[in-house]
């Protein structure tokens, strides 16, 4: 650990500590070069310190909404920007920002009328006529929004995006031709507009259905933005279109690894697997799709074909009945369920044979019927059972949640919280996606610009000013990683003199302790729950020794079992048992210490793995009552909120962790408000 790093930060900790001493000024100008570098998590940490000292300013809520618009926190950035207009309602700025942040909540009502304001005094800016002509277009005011077109252009002959915004709205109002014109223009202003290719890509697929110029353009696109997952899907529906599987599989995999929670490239991927014959994995990205939209009753009818095709008959039955409790009148269905049960050599398949001719004649659909294992006679069908897909549903959510989660496991991500990934537009960096872990008292922490120091707790500070410890105890959720042999080896020899100590001097609860904390940092554990134990024995209210034994618990558990879908409760009695342990150390630590925040948010991590979720909320809510700027509480608050499926109420969470400087929040609140 750099010594000389750790003195630099705790006097820059001194300076932006006390709110009636920091010169915010000076405070807010570091805030604006951190922005202008990009910085932006570390630049909401200096404008939350000239907010907390000047709550009436404007410009720090400004410069903070900025910034948590640049890592995709729109909701939290829509209600800085408002407090800054608040307090000064004359900042053209913000009425611009604002409009750009709802325009991309859509709230295109309001974002027109924010423009609107900052156009009174900025008639001809370019940025803000665009947006707002966007916005007319996308609120089907084509006249005004033509007329804010012609006023961008007229000011601005130049600006190829103009072009393309207005063949967008003729192509709303079925001009092709302008439309075309429109592009052509762009493109001879700026022949690298991703836009403009993108567009004539889409003109000659859905009007021209000319697919080489088509993939032409789409490969023009991707040259310039390799690293969209969107271009890709699209390019491999063109390739399909030109018999070209191999090519169109190709794009799909290339999509998937961009975006492994991609619904159209894992349905589309299925379906193309489906017409290849490729069944066993046309079912894995089936399945994947549920996943990803349980409800997506295509994907259950298609998977139960694949099943019977394959021979598992009984997978098939299992989600064919799922198809026909959810959609009753699908003839299809139950054509499917009597060739699977007549297979089965089940008596009672005759009833669903005639339920299948009844329906099919009262829908005019009888033809076709005897092709059903044919996938591609049976898509344009069974698009006829889509059940409508509500994004913000609480199964959905919960279920991309959980799928978000099962990528995750599978990531190889150093998730270490140093200088280096809380730089630039953190949401875009891939990430495990996992709670802020319990927090544990330790002789090491790992300081950043966000935390330069650890955590405060009393029961710490009081020992450590007994001093009877050999080292400074510190308290992280966050630990250290050990890795220096000499300071490795400094602890081995604090363990024997503890040992010679003991054996000659009437053991005193703290030598225990101190003992103990030497064995947890060698990962000794075993060594150290013992020495907890008999610290306990020899003071029933050593605070610091039960919150430990907790976290030592804890540790041992998860070293010695590997729980299913990281949920504790899939797992054996036995260690059920040991999570009981560490809640009833941890409740003994809150009722020795009530006004102990971490307490609660400790049992609040061990309730959230075990998948008790309710009483999960329960202990994070009260951890934030006791400690309101509890930013990792904040955090799992909103991990837990979307595990139950409520996707407000987390983003909420997740944008106030992230302000609070938990910088996983703003990936994960990206990730579950792409939809």
């Amino acid at each position: 650990m750099n010594r000389h790093l750790i003195t630099l930060l705790l006097i820059i900790a001194g300076i932006m500590g006390s709110k009636a001493q920091i010169n915010t000024d000076q405070v807010m100008q570091i805030g604006r070069n951190a922005l202008y570098f990009e910085d932006y998590v570390v630049s909401i940490q200096y404008f939350n310190q000239v907010i907390s000292a000047k709550p009436y300013l404007a410009q720090p809520y400004f410069f903070r909404a900025l910034a948590k618009f640049n890592l995709d926190d729109l909701r939290g950035a829509d209600q800085d920007v408002t407090m800054a207009i608040e307090r000064n309602p004359f900042i053209t700025d913000a009425y611009e920002l604002r409009g750009v942040i709802r325009q991309n909540l859509g709230q295109d009502s309001l974002a027109i009328a924010d423009y609107a304001h900052a156009l009174t005094l900025l008639p001809e800016n370019k940025g803000i006529l665009y947006n707002m002509a966007l916005a007319q277009e996308s609120s089907k005011d084509y006249d005004n929004a033509e007329k804010s077109f012609a006023q961008l252009l007229k000011a601005h002959p130049g600006f190829d995006g103009g072009y393309l915004g207005r063949a967008k709205m003729r192509l709303e109002k079925a001009d092709t031709i302008g439309a075309i014109e429109d592009i052509e223009k762009a493109l001879s202003i700026n022949k690298n507009s991703v836009n403009g290719y993108l567009m004539r890509a889409d003109i000659a697929i859905h009007r021209n259905e000319d697919y080489s110029q088509a993939l032409a353009d789409m490969n023009d696109a991707i040259r310039l933005q390799p690293r969209f997952a969107g271009y890709y899907i699209n390019r491999a529906f063109i390739r399909y279109r030109l018999d070209d599987y191999i090519g169109a599989m190709s794009d799909y995999d290339y999509a998937l690894q961009l975006e492994p929670t991609n619904f159209v490239a894992v349905y589309n991927r299925a379906l193309l697997r489906m017409e290849v014959h490729d069944y066993n994995r046309a079912i894995d990205d089936l399945s994947q799709v549920l996943l990803l939209r349980p409800k997506e009753y295509r994907a259950l009818f298609n998977r139960a074909m694949l099943y019977r095709e394959i021979g598992d008959l009984k997978l098939a039955l299992d989600d064919i009945n799922r198809v026909i409790d959810e959609i009753p009148n699908f003839a299809l269905a139950y054509f499917l369920r009597y060739d699977v049960k007549k297979s089965m050599g089940m008596k009672a398949s005759q009833s669903d044979l005639d339920k299948s001719i009844a329906l099919a004649k009262r829908q005019k659909a009888r033809e076709g019927l005897q092709n059903l294992i044919d996938p591609s006679r049976i898509l344009d069908r069974a698009s006829s059972a889509d059940d409508a897909f509500d994004p913000d549903s609480e199964d959905a959510v919960a279920s991309q949640f959980s799928t978000l989660l099962t990528v995750s496991d599978n990531a190889t991500v150093d998730r270490e919280f140093n200088n280096k990934n809380i730089r630039g537009k953190v949401q875009d960096q891939s990430v495990t996606i996992e709670l802020e872990p319990m927090f544990t008292i330790t002789y090491y922490t790992s300081p950043t610009e966000l935390k330069p120091t650890g955590d405060y707790l009393k029961e710490v500070d009081e020992l450590n000013r007994t001093h009877a410890l050999r080292y400074l105890l510190q308290v992280t959720n966050h630990e250290y990683s050990l890795t220096d042999p000499d300071e490795i080896n400094r602890h081995f020899q604090s363990i024997e003199y503890y040992n010679s100590y003991l054996a000659t001097h009437n053991p005193r609860a703290i030598d225990y302790f101190g003992r103990a904390m030497d064995q947890i940092t060698v990962r000794n554990f075993q060594a150290a729950m013992t020495d907890l134990n008999r610290a306990i024995e020899a003071a029933p209210d050593f605070t610091a020794a039960y919150l430990m034994r907790a976290n030592v618990r804890d540790r041992i558990a998860k070293s010695t079992s590997v729980p299913a879908d990281n949920n504790r409760n899939m797992t054996p009695p036995s260690l059920r048992s040991e999570v009981q342990e560490i809640l009833n150390d941890l409740d003994t630590v809150i009722r020795l210490s009530p006004n102990m925040a971490v307490a609660h948010f400790n049992k609040g991590v061990v309730l959230a793995e075990t998948g008790d979720y309710a009483s999960a909320l329960d202990e994070f809510n009260k951890a934030l009552k006791l400690k309101p700027d509890f930013g990792e509480a904040f955090y799992n608050r909103g991990y837990t909120y979307f595990q139950l499926g409520n996707r407000a109420a987390g983003s909420s969470d997740l944008s106030k962790a992230g302000e609070l400087g938990i910088v996983p929040s703003y990936n994960l609140l990206k990730r579950m408000n792409r939809k």
